[in-house]
């Protein structure tokens, strides 16, 4: 659990310190917005008990990975992030720096994830980076997105599976992907299917863009039950 990890995040955190890569920032919400989103310095115009701490990320900060699914990815941190939070002014550790220090612990060689995370990853790249940390190899599955635009999650009142007959949902979600549908038929249990899945799953078929219901709709009902 990250809430048992803080000792292993404040090690990196005083690594980067102690190379002048970190600062304390006591900028506020509306100071923030002020410099346009992207954070370069610290302008809060009083000092907090308690400051946030930021990565330094200068000019030139490029980074550039090849995903599995999206192929060539590159983002300037600077430009387009700016000095990043590793520690809330609250005294939690941001995500950046628990999933880097976590993966690096576990020896985590590729991360397969969903592709609202994509946009973190040169961060995550770049801190590694800082920490002398290998970088994994990273694949973004694309989202389901509902009408709204927005990917489907409990957060957002999305309809949850029905846990007595999961079966067909996961055989949507296996279409989704642009997977083969005949690669599951006969499969009558949830253990039986994601044994199949295992056999016959194809990283070159994954879809690089995200889906919508509409292409839900779209998929003929035997790929969605045997």
């Amino acid at each position: 659990r990250q809430s048992d990890r803080g000792a292993a995040y404040q090690a990196a955190a005083q690594r980067l310190l102690q190379t002048g890569q970190t600062f304390a920032c006591s900028c506020s919400r509306s100071e923030l917005a002020a410099q346009g989103g992207a954070h370069h310095r610290c302008v809060a115009a009083q000092t907090r008990p308690q400051p946030a701490l930021r990565l330094r990320v200068p000019p030139g900060s490029a980074i550039a990975f090849r995903d599995g699914v999206r192929g060539d990815i590159a983002q300037d941190v600077h430009a387009e992030v700016g000095d990043f939070v590793l520690l809330r002014a609250d005294g939690c550790w941001a995500y950046q720096l628990a999933v880097v220090v976590d993966d690096a612990a576990q020896g985590i060689s590729d991360v397969v994830r969903g592709a609202d995370l994509l946009d973190s990853t040169p961060r995550q790249i770049l801190l590694q980076r800082a920490l002398g940390l290998p970088t994994p190899h990273y694949l973004h599955l694309p989202l389901l997105l509902g009408p709204d635009g927005r990917k489907l999650s409990k957060s957002h009142a999305a309809l949850p599976l029905d846990d007595a007959d999961p079966l067909p949902a996961l055989r949507l979600a296996w279409a989704l992907l642009g997977q083969a549908p005949a690669a599951l038929a006969g499969a009558g249990s949830v253990a039986a299917l994601l044994a199949a899945a295992l056999r016959a799953f194809e990283p070159a078929r994954l879809p690089a863009q995200d889906r919508t219901l509409a292409d839900a709709a779209d998929i003929p009902s035997d790929a969605k039950a045997d």
